[in-house]
């Protein structure tokens, strides 16, 4: 590996890292109706769930778009630029390419900057909405994958956390399974492992059988406190 590449991957973290740590959720939350800031309502996260509950259902799926936007932007532009320095097609970064780990460095970068966002004090939202909109441009089946285990555990339980765990915990798992470079998969299952730290109070109040349920009328417009992406 040469130290332009090096040199490129670190830059492309970088602004993964910055991209990635802008507060959608606090933004628009801010921007809607109410002027609410999301992190004085309920849990207090920045994520799509908590500003469900904050600012309303349309706040909510443009949070989720942007979050999953941006990580999907950052993958993108870290892929191309990565090709261009190292002289090779963009396929190549992929979850399955030559230099795949480096790919997954990005993907890292994108879930730390969300869940320790440089403009928050290190604070932010569970990285579920930016690790699936990065996790689509590194390897889709993988990111699709996660979202149907994610819904097969929300559908019946109503416990959005058990959902994003699951997820998060079977992501790198998918992704061997599907041909990704070991190395890689080693650095998704490094961010994945924040993502489950994160839900860790989730973890704890799931255990003890307190966790708040997923309510049909929440569904539509707001979400339970403890359970923010």
């Amino acid at each position: 590996m040469t130290s332009s590449l090096i040199l490129t991957t670190l830059s492309c973290m970088l602004g993964a890292y910055l991209l990635c740590g802008i507060p959608f959720g606090l933004i628009v939350a801010k921007g809607s109706k109410g002027h609410v800031d999301v992190r004085t309502v309920g849990s207090g996260n920045i994520g799509m769930t908590n500003v469900a509950r904050a600012a309303g259902a349309k706040a909510a799926a443009a949070t989720f778009l942007l979050d999953m936007g941006k990580g999907a932007l950052s993958m993108a532009a870290s892929r191309l630029a990565l090709a261009h320095v190292a002289g090779v097609p963009a396929g190549e970064l992929g979850a399955t390419g030559a230099l795949a780990p480096l790919a997954a460095l990005v993907f890292l970068a994108c879930v730390c900057g969300h869940v320790f966002s440089p403009y928050l004090r290190l604070r932010g939202g569970k990285g579920i909405s930016v690790g699936f909109g990065a996790g689509l441009v590194l390897l889709w089946p993988m990111s699709l994958a996660a979202l149907v285990i994610f819904l097969a555990c929300v559908v019946p339980t109503r416990y959005v956390s058990l959902g994003s765990v699951a997820a998060a915990v079977t992501m790198p798992f998918v992704g061997l399974l599907l041909g990704m470079r070991p190395p890689a998969a080693l650095v998704v299952a490094l961010a994945c492992a924040v993502v489950v730290w994160r839900h860790k109070d989730n973890i704890l109040r799931l255990r003890q059988g307190s966790e708040r349920r997923l309510t049909r009328r929440e569904g539509a417009g707001r979400r339970d406190e403890g359970e923010g992406k």
